[in-house]
């Protein structure tokens, strides 16, 4: 997502096989059509410390292909992207490659600037399934996977022990979840048994799907006019008002939920559904914690996943040849695995994750491997234009049953009226 870079932190530390002779994926790449060297320009949206090792992976990858030049320019975060692209693909100066959310994919996607990679995405190292889900719009992969995440929960260790709370295990209930929130809250020393963002954005919804998937439901109904989560919706928000109710949930009003990491940091919160991004800040931190997978209504696990994307643009056919040939060299598990470890995201592939560096990075680092392991199961939202409203509206949603100002079934009930508003237009 999902997710932004600022939510995603990263994972600090240090770090295969071509993609195929198709695209070109490992041989030094040969001059444009001019013979000159061909610029591939890159809005990367990294800062800190995935733009180091963004750079660090650059000046190797240009070192064996003299004939590319990668400008690592634009200036652009993240956060900011969709915006940014969208005026550049209006005034017709646009970059060759954009790290674009896969919640956003499907927007950027209706240009007819954005190049079709199926065939790169197919010879590539055997992307997750989360990985190409996240790139594929109709059928066809119109992005390279850039990066891949999962949520869990992380627990205070010390808090558990100190309210003499046994730490939660796999297969456990979101009834247990609220159970355990209250026995961790108490109000006297300000300590919640849980947060959740509630700026009403993305960082707000995407922990909710979990339960509607888990619960038979879906983001968009099958005909395609409606959402799929009427019951299975109320029943998740069900869950948040008992929490709200329970007053042992700490909600953050800003997004980017830094204000809730920083309760967490500080010892206030007893547990927090995050991701693989915010291990180094609690480590930091001093919290002795652990990590557990999501709870579930089934008894199944269930999680989410917010694969982010490399997207290419036409510029002409020797820069899409070059963006073309650099992508498939960073997404080769040689890369692959430098990127994961120091920019914060899962493996993209299994070679990845068998690689010594990938299983030295789990071993140091206690927790990751649930995060690793839970995208055996994870799902990931759908690739559609109207998937912007269908959030905001469930964003609103949320938010309004955190605050104790609306009723589960009341709030699901104007959230279905505005996002099936947006998906009965046609796209």
């Amino acid at each position: 997502m999902s997710a932004p870079v600022n939510r995603r932190g990263f994972l600090r530390g240090v770090g295969g096989m071509a993609l195929g002779a198709a695209v070109a994926g490992c041989s030094p790449a040969t001059a444009g059509s001019s013979g000159g060297t061909v610029t591939v320009e890159v809005w990367h949206g990294q800062t800190d410390t995935g733009k180091k090792v963004l750079d660090a992976l650059v000046a190797d990858f240009q070192r064996s292909h003299p004939g590319i030049r990668i400008d690592l320019g634009g200036g652009v975060i993240s956060d900011a992207m969709l915006q940014k692209i969208t005026a550049a693909l209006a005034s017709g100066s646009y970059p060759d490659i954009a790290y674009v959310f896969g919640s956003d994919l499907a927007a950027v996607a209706r240009s007819p600037q954005v190049v079709d990679v199926t065939d790169l995405v197919d010879a590539g190292p055997g992307f997750r399934a989360p990985a190409r889900e996240a790139v594929t719009v109709n059928g066809r992969a119109r992005a390279v996977p850039a990066l891949l995440d999962s949520l869990a929960v992380v627990c205070n260790k010390t808090l558990f022990a100190k309210t003499g709370t046994p730490l939660p295990a796999a297969g456990w209930t979101w009834a247990e979840f609220v159970a355990t929130a209250r026995k961790l809250t108490d109000a006297g020393s300000g300590t919640f048994g849980t947060g959740w963002p509630g700026a009403g954005d993305e960082d707000t919804v995407w922990r909710l799907w979990p339960m509607v998937w888990d619960l038979g439901g879906d983001v968009i109904g099958g005909d395609g006019r409606g959402i799929g989560f009427g019951a299975q919706g109320v029943r998740a928000l069900e869950v948040v008002r008992d929490l709200a109710a329970a007053k042992c949930v700490y909600v953050d009003p800003k997004p980017g939920g830094e204000q809730m990491y920083q309760a967490f940091g500080g010892g206030n919160i007893g547990m927090v559904v995050t991701g693989p991004w915010q291990l180094p800040d609690i480590t930091d931190a001093g919290i002795e914690y652990a990590v557990v997978p999501l709870p579930s209504f089934s008894g199944r696990p269930m999680t989410i996943s917010g694969p982010d994307t490399w997207t290419v643009f036409d510029n002409g056919e020797d820069r899409v040849r070059a963006a073309r040939t650099f992508l498939s060299w960073l997404t080769d598990p040689a890369q692959d695995v430098r990127w994961d470890v120091g920019a914060g995201g899962l493996p993209l592939s299994r070679r990845t994750q068998d690689l010594p560096a990938w299983q030295e990075k789990t071993t140091g680092t206690p927790g990751l491997q649930v995060f690793a392991d839970a995208l055996d199961r994870a799902k990931v939202r759908p690739v559609h234009p109207a998937y912007p409203q269908v959030s905001a509206a469930l964003g609103t949603a949320i938010v309004s049953v955190l605050l104790g100002q609306a009723a589960p079934a009341d709030a699901l009930r104007e959230c279905a009226k505005a996002a099936d508003a947006a998906l009965i237009i046609p796209r």
